[in-house]
């Protein structure tokens, strides 16, 4: 998807508890009708891990294909993998999907790329096919941050709004939330802080790290609570 990949984002995390899988996947169920014929592609799968569910579920006949820049030796065996750019892979691309799904990948890209992925999308599609947009919620976040972090967040988000616009002059969408309450031990989440799980950790230092980690055990208890609010654009 980009020169900067994530390797983190949905490794031992909240997201890729069978909790927050199984919720997200009855949540995309309703925004799309699938059956076990179904044709599903996800667009920086990561490990794969919720297309893979989502195969269980349905007991697809063909297994989802996954794209994702970053190779991960506990990819989920349920889905068909590919190491590649989703622009490279769309160009050459001849199959119709009956869902594609784009998690949290969107804002890697620049516009023109954007414009690029979604054009070549929707020739991908089936008669029916539905295409799913996820990224954080841009007006009422709720991720624990320490002050730098808080900062580079709010500009990403900023940014990811002009993305929204961007989208809205060229299709029309429904927009819709999921949000999944996150109960996690501070401990935990200091150690995914210093694993960089988020991309607007990605460009700082280990002195700005350490810094963020000792403000964030300052102001969080032993256990946080909050939700995790993603935005939902169905093209």
């Amino acid at each position: 998807m980009a020169s900067t990949v994530i390797k983190n984002w949905d490794n031992k995390t909240w997201l890729s508890s069978k909790d927050y899988i199984e919720s997200f996947n009855k949540f995309l169920t309703k925004k799309v009708k699938l059956n076990p014929k179904s044709k599903i592609l996800d667009i920086g799968c990561g490990r794969g891990k919720i297309i893979g569910n989502l195969s269980s579920q349905l007991m697809l006949k063909n297994k989802p294909l996954g794209i994702d820049l970053t190779h991960h030796q506990d990819k989920d065996k349920r889905i068909k993998f590919k190491r590649v750019d989703a622009l490279s892979f769309l160009l050459k691309n001849k199959k119709k999907f009956d869902l594609i799904l784009i998690k949290q990948t969107i804002h890697l890209l620049n516009f023109n790329k954007i414009k690029k992925l979604l054009n070549l999308s929707k020739k991908s599609l089936s008669q029916n096919g539905k295409i799913l947009i996820f990224s954080l919620d841009t007006d009422n976040n709720n991720i624990p941050t320490f002050k730098l972090m808080k900062t580079k967040l709010l500009k990403s988000l900023k940014r990811d709004k002009k993305i929204i616009k961007l989208i809205t002059k060229l299709y029309p969408y429904k927009k819709s939330r999921f949000i999944f309450r996150v109960k996690i031990l501070r401990e935990k989440y200091l150690q995914m802080i210093q694993k960089r799980y988020i991309s607007t950790l990605l460009p700082m230092t280990k002195s700005q790290i350490r810094k963020g980690i000792d403000e964030i055990k300052y102001r969080y208890k032993r256990n946080i609570k909050f939700r995790d609010k993603l935005i939902c654009l169905t093209l």
